[in-house]
């Protein structure tokens, strides 16, 4: 392929990528003004949040697969078509059941065009180097997109109605299909390889039910009943899934590919760096809003530095790694992280320059590491094989992400609990410091009740910051231990 057009291709992917990751974080600003327009319940505005990654999450594997056998172009134009008319359908959403019915559209097309994105990469970069390069864009385009979410979606509020969150893909995706029926390559799949549905029904049915359950174990009033059954229902079909995909001569997704170590690997990284990451901005955002007092946009765009730093740090990792190799690239990623995590926990009370530079540093850290470990998963699979990796791969950082918030919300609560306990506050403080506030505001005289609360919560704040770090740095060692299995590149 000649040079302009595969870079060409990477813009026209990384576009369609960027709107893909931007409406898992838009409606964080736009929320309260659709459900006040929509008269939505408090179970339909959870809905409207969660239909997305959830039915993204369980189609994802049957694109890949999709895209390997018909050609990851046709797979992604499918997938923005159906993405643009899904945006016009929930922008002009007259009704609550309208909207997350549009959002599940939303995640069909976005199924289809997050695994085709990677995949379209693998086979446009035949070297080595350059794919390196152009996996660190994609993973910035990633993580960047993540963090303009909300700051977009409170930027249009300013001037535009609910709607328009959803309306600015329209045109995007309009010129994106025009481009990408232009000039991204028209590979042909293998028909070899079969789409077996009960495999799809199978990983469709365990996948959204797990992630489910975790974010209803995540909830603070979460029902632990339904979270408990979805986690059996999902836990029983991914078992029978995984039965019949080690049973089928063409499985849905090879895990004999799949458990070759450098593929594995690359797996483990990308579940466990996402997994700390989001229990890091968890506990963070939590720190900044109830202990710091700044209001929700304000603490967004304090860790602002956390994506910013992930977002420079993508293709420089990716120009790394030609020079260096993957393994090193991860190792030091996630050190980096570790010490930037740490960093902030010693200089929480600094002056702000010093607290930027060291979320900045744990972002860059996290982009590296991602980065590398995506090089790591896709320079190591065969190229009709690219979609099935890349929608594992897309599935271990949904599942990351959901681990993330239920572990260390878990950790975070037992330790503010167990703290408030001892220092006989805990039915004044309640299981978190925002019941602690609500105390506080119907009882004038509750200063010292709520001090001791923010106390309790900045011990809880120390727990999970050092469990992070220790949890990133031993996945390090792990990395580094392993290389002599890994490739050099």
């Amino acid at each position: 392929m000649k040079f302009q057009r595969r870079w060409l291709t990477l813009a026209i992917v990384s576009a369609a990528l960027f709107l893909v990751v931007i409406d898992m974080t838009v409606l964080y600003t736009a929320l309260p003004s659709l459900a006040q327009a929509l008269h939505t319940t408090a179970s339909e505005k959870l809905w409207i949040l969660n239909a997305y990654s959830l039915v993204m999450a369980g189609l994802m594997p049957m694109f890949g697969a999709l895209g390997d056998r018909r050609g990851h172009r046709r797979v992604f134009i499918f997938g923005m078509v159906v993405f643009g008319l899904a945006s016009m359908i929930a922008a002009f959403a007259p009704t609550p059941a309208v909207l997350i019915a549009a959002r599940a559209l939303l995640a069909i097309g976005g199924a289809a065009m997050m695994p085709a994105t990677i995949a379209i990469i693998r086979v446009s970069f035949p070297d080595a180097k350059e794919l390196a390069l152009a996996i660190g864009i994609w993973a910035a385009i990633a993580s960047g997109g993540a963090a303009v979410g909300p700051l977009l979606g409170g930027a249009l509020l300013e001037h535009f109605w609910w709607g328009s969150v959803f309306l600015i893909n329209v045109p995007i995706i309009a010129v994106a299909v025009l481009l990408a029926w232009r000039y991204v390559p028209d590979k042909a799949g293998n028909p070899n390889i079969r789409i077996d549905l009960l495999s799809c029904l199978q990983s469709m049915v365990g996948i959204i039910a797990l992630a489910y359950g975790i974010k209803e174990f995540a909830k603070p009033d979460g029902s632990g009943i339904v979270a408990w059954t979805a986690l059996v229902s999902g836990a029983g079909a991914l078992s029978a899934f995984i039965q019949r995909q080690l049973r089928i001569p063409q499985p849905l997704i090879d895990f004999r590919v799949l458990s070759a170590a450098p593929i594995a690997m690359g797996m483990l990284v990308a579940l466990l760096a996402s997994m700390t990451l989001i229990g890091f901005e968890l506990v963070l955002s939590q720190r900044l809003q109830l202990v710091v007092g700044n209001s929700p946009l304000e603490a967004g765009a304090f860790v602002l530095p956390i994506s910013l730093g992930s977002f420079f740090a993508g293709p420089l990792a990716g120009a790394l790694i030609g020079r260096v190799g993957s393994v090193r690239v991860i190792a030091a990623g996630l050190a980096m992280t570790a010490l930037g995590v740490l960093g902030y926990l010693f200089l929480r009370d600094a002056n702000t320059w010093e607290q930027v530079l060291v979320l900045a540093l744990c972002g860059m850290g996290i982009g590296s590491s991602l980065t590398a470990s995506s090089t790591l998963v896709m320079s190591n699979v065969s190229e009709d094989r690219a979609g099935m990796a890349g929608s594992a791969e897309g599935v271990a950082y949904e599942f990351g992400g959901g681990f993330g918030v239920t572990i260390f919300g878990s950790i975070m609560t037992a330790v503010y609990v167990s703290t408030t306990q001892q220092q006989g506050l805990s039915q004044m403080a309640g299981s978190s410091l925002d019941e602690a506030h609500t105390y506080a505001q119907t009882h004038p005289d509750a200063s010292q009740m709520l001090a001791g609360a923010m106390q309790a919560f900045e011990a809880s704040f120390t727990w999970v910051s050092f469990v992070v770090a220790a949890m990133l740095l031993c996945l390090s060692f792990t990395v580094l231990a392993m290389r002599k299995r890994l490739p050099a590149r």
